[in-house]
């Protein structure tokens, strides 16, 4: 299982994500935010949306807490144990050990279409009008 933990600022409309091996968790401005309920702050985009919205105003920083259990591969390719994630956003519990359909796509459904190891966290930005966006106290560890 590894652990992350960062703040991250977004003025305005912003959106961006914590990505571990394809599995997004939502950043973004939430704050009276009407998104989709999937994509909104703390939801696992396509996946889970949170069990609460402690979204601060924007401009204000967030932080969010992450622990992630990679999924478990067999020899063949096949899931013996899909990904798990426990996620809190502002100190609040958004997803609580929720199992994962899979890696979110850009089209269509997630699911696990072929096995994978280890890859790095990655701190995502759209490159949008939804600038700017800023992270820090970002850290991460494996439990």
């Amino acid at each position: 299982m590894d652990t992350y933990t960062y703040d991250a600022i977004v003025i305005g409309p912003g959106i961006s994500g914590e990505n571990d091996l394809g599995y997004e968790l939502q950043i973004l401005d939430a704050y009276h935010n009407e998104t989709c309920v999937n994509g909104m702050a703390g939801s696992i985009y396509k996946q889970r949306i949170p069990l609460a919205n402690p979204a601060r105003k924007p401009g204000e920083r967030q932080a969010y807490d992450v622990l992630w259990t990679a999924p478990v591969f067999q020899a063949g390719g096949a899931v013996r144990s899909p990904a798990r994630v426990t996620g809190l956003f502002n100190g609040v519990v958004g997803q609580n050990n929720v199992e994962l359909a899979g890696p979110t796509q850009y089209i269509g459904p997630p699911s696990y279409q072929q096995a994978h190891g280890p890859s790095p966290i990655k701190l995502q930005a759209h490159g949008d009008k939804s600038e700017p966006l800023s992270f820090r106290n970002s850290w991460g560890h494996e439990l």
